[in-house]
């Protein structure tokens, strides 16, 4: 029996990347979740008792005492996050998915109980696991660095839904505004791209930034300050549902993605997936991921991000290529690629 820690299954990343990878897993293995009934049969339709309750809040010191006491006798734990167990468990192996270190490679901009916690867990993670996966060979080489360790780190890709989307909308029926999806914490850089924005001088273009509500409550003071400058031409959206957030990378006429740090990067691969022109920056794991099919820019130089945009804006022979060539990116990811090859490792280890 396989027991998975399925508690993020409502989480925007963690909770996409539960939600695409357990179906197949469901199929093929006798497994256990650990999380809210409810809102686990609202995705899945498994039974009760497959279903182990817990109520702790997550990352509280609750949950270590009452996830260690739950868990029942197993062959493999999964913690999809590195928010592990510390306690011991009743598992023979223990397996977990670390998308990245930010907190490790970003600390100077946590509070001080975040850089403690995220330093112990990590490392705990780390050293208490049995098998390590990762979603990039750039996350692989971040985690080897921040947490030296001689053990293999198996790296499988994140995958994309294909079906989500709909035929791409054609260049002469986009919408006037970029498109920027996630949230607005300091390594996602949108102080930097709504500076370079502001230098637009194409004023009918809007600036639309999509994201769960609840990162967008405190929205950084410089981010509101830059964005009310600006006034109608930025828009934050807060939560959409999917059906809306595909309506947005279809009709956008190019989406932007300036982040500092990514352990993997889903959202450009969504904007390629719905045939809308993609900037992404130049570093971490998004060369990676994007390949030929983005349009790169420095995310640390305003004028060059100005550029990219201005660039991309008025070259449209530039939007078809782009357009294209992300078409054919996405063919290579899908969770139903990036779920076999967690069965093969998960057989492996049985």
């Amino acid at each position: 029996m396989i027991v998975i820690d399925a508690r993020m299954i409502n989480a925007s990343g963690i909770g996409r990347y539960i939600r695409n990878i357990l179906p197949f897993l469901l199929k093929e293995f006798n497994l256990k979740l650990l999380g809210n009934e409810q809102e686990l049969k609202k995705y899945f339709p498994i039974n009760s008792n497959q279903i182990i309750n817990v109520n702790s809040k997550i990352y509280s010191i609750q949950e270590q005492f009452e996830i260690a006491r739950k868990i029942p006798q197993c062959d493999i734990f999964w913690s999809p996050h590195y928010n592990i167990p510390i306690l011991p468990i009743k598992a023979k192996k223990r397996m977990v998915t670390i998308h990245d270190v930010y907190h490790l490679a970003f600390k100077k901009s946590l509070s001080l109980p975040q850089k403690i916690y995220a330093s112990i867990m990590i490392k705990q993670t780390v050293k208490r696991s049995d098998i390590i996966l990762t979603v990039s060979e750039f996350s692989k080489s971040e985690i080897k660095k921040y947490v030296p360790t001689n053990k293999d780190i198996k790296v499988i890709y994140n995958g994309i839904d294909l079906s989500f989307f709909d035929k791409p909308v054609p260049l002469k029926e986009k919408g006037n505004y970029i498109l920027y999806v996630g949230n607005i914490k300091p390594h996602k850089n949108l102080v930097k791209a709504l500076k370079a924005f502001s230098k637009l001088k194409i004023p009918e273009i809007k600036f639309k930034i999509v994201g769960e509500k609840d990162n967008f409550i405190t929205i950084d003071k410089e981010v509101k300050k830059i964005a009310q400058k600006l006034g109608n031409r930025v828009e934050f959206t807060g939560y959409v549902s999917d059906d809306e957030l595909k309506e947005l990378y279809r009709k956008a006429k190019l989406f932007l993605f300036p982040s500092l740090y990514e352990g993997f990067g889903l959202p450009p691969l969504e904007a390629m997936a719905s045939g809308t022109p993609v900037i992404v920056s130049n570093v971490a794991s998004l060369p990676e991921v994007c390949g030929d099919a983005a349009f790169y820019i420095n995310p640390y130089d305003i004028n060059d991000i100005a550029r990219g945009i201005e660039t991309v804006l008025k070259d449209e022979d530039l939007q078809r290529q782009l357009i294209q060539k992300g078409l054919e990116r996405v063919k290579l990811f899908s969770w139903e690629k990036s779920a076999q090859k967690l069965i093969e490792i998960i057989e492996g280890e049985l």
